[in-house]
């Protein structure tokens, strides 16, 4: 699945250190209409989803810092299969 164009896997490094927004699930779905863009998290209560342009813009924020850290995509599913070939 992370070979597929729509689809990205990335992973930040513990090395980084704790992050703020890093605590729980973030799905970002968005795509050619800005308008239905939306924000999916995972609490311990519920799912959440979020629409609003604060929400949205907060959020990117946040997925942007984190994606900063990360691994790029084809260096984050080379650690994934090397670590699923060893368990």
């Amino acid at each position: 699945m992370s070979e597929r164009d729509n689809v990205a896997i990335v992973v930040v490094p513990f090395g980084v250190g704790p992050l703020h927004g890093s605590g729980h699930p973030i799905d970002y779905f968005g795509g050619s209409v800005p308008q239905l863009d939306t924000v999916e998290l995972d609490t311990d209560h519920a799912t959440v989803l979020l629409d609003s342009e604060a929400h949205l813009v907060k959020y990117r924020s946040v997925l942007d810092r984190l994606e900063s850290y990360a691994l790029k995509p084809a260096a984050s599913r080379d650690l994934v299969y090397h670590i699923a070939q060893h368990i």
